[in-house]
């Protein structure tokens, strides 16, 4: 049945201009919305994350929106059975589910069904133990265990996403296999029939975007959002906490450092995170369809256009892939 609904999937780095797109869309062809992105699942982490404003959402539906505290935890896996429920539904209810996000690592495991290890490779124990390596080495060196023993996963998994070393870590141990070898989509299709944009900008110009909204996270209250964060954590480093625009915060609650750095740290994040993003989504997204969107209004209607006749075929019956 999966193959069989027609979904919209948006991609792209971040301040591309992914959630203009979304709206339009789901205004012209009668959608809903689910979000792709690995932060804006939390309550109260509005600012830092750029999540759309009630006001912005324009009566559209959205969903995986705000629906978890803090302090719990999320991966992938979870994301795609979440994320399969909610097209399931919005299929159901005769409207068109769209996918909205920079997350790749939760795209590729939707579209692809990738497990990522699957149930058998986890273990408790091992997790624990490597949570505790980890407080005890520091995230760089936890992550050059990895990278000596699967330097293909390493290479995909910044040292700073300790979550994602320790589950890399976990499912080598557990199972005696490489992590790595088991994130290949390269020989699998797709569940689905999406049809896929990836949005993009003139590097200059989005670095230039990156920046001003940087700018204006701190002046909407960014400072005052991550402290309450913070203070909810108690200081900890928690799943939340990891994401660029929160975790540069700590040094500067403890005095370790002066509030222009922190902002000049988020900026600088912001940018690199932006160009492994649109690396991730040449290198492990198929059949993608990639939207300038330098002119906002003309890649809308290109996408307005590319969707119309998508959904022709479908309703002939003419799509194979």
């Amino acid at each position: 049945m999966a193959h069989k609904i027609p979904l919209i999937v948006i991609g792209g780095p971040t301040a591309v201009g992914k959630t203009a797109l979304s709206i339009e869309l789901a205004k012209h062809f009668d959608g809903e919305i689910i979000n792709g992105d690995s932060i804006q699942i939390y309550k109260g982490l509005d600012i830092g994350t750029g999540k759309i404003k009630p006001d912005e959402m324009q009566n559209i539906p959205h969903h995986l929106l705000s629906f978890l505290e803090v302090n719990q935890t999320y991966d992938a896996n979870q994301f795609k059975i979440d994320a399969h429920k909610s097209i399931l539904e919005i299929n159901a209810r005769k409207k068109l589910p769209i996918i909205v996000g920079g997350t790749g690592l939760y795209l590729e495991g939707l579209l692809y069904d990738l497990e990522y290890g699957g149930k058998a490779s986890r273990s408790q124990s091992v997790r624990t133990r490597l949570g505790e390596r980890l407080n005890e080495i520091g995230e760089f060196a936890l992550w050059d265990e990895l990278n000596q023993i699967d330097p293909t996963a390493a290479a995909n998994i910044p040292y700073q996403n300790s979550q994602r070393v320790i589950r890399a870590l976990e499912v080598i141990e557990v199972t005696g296999d490489l992590f790595s070898q088991q994130q290949s989509h390269q020989k699998q299709e797709s569940v689905y029939q999406e049809l896929i944009f990836i949005l993009n900008r003139p590097r200059s110009e989005l670095y230039d975007r990156i920046n001003l909204r940087v700018d204006k996270m701190i002046d909407e209250g960014l400072e005052q959002e991550v402290y309450r964060l913070y203070q909810l954590v108690d200081g900890e480093k928690v799943a939340s906490t990891k994401g660029i625009g929160y975790k540069e915060w700590w040094p500067y609650f403890e005095n370790q450092m002066s509030i222009e750095d922190v902002v000049e740290q988020i900026k600088q994040h912001s940018r690199r995170y932006a160009k492994r993003q649109l690396t991730w989504f040449r290198n492990r997204l198929t059949h993608t369809h990639w939207l300038d969107n330098q002119d906002e209004a003309l890649a809308i209607n290109e996408a307005i256009t590319m969707v119309t006749q998508y959904l022709s075929n479908i309703e002939k019956g003419k799509m194979n892939d």
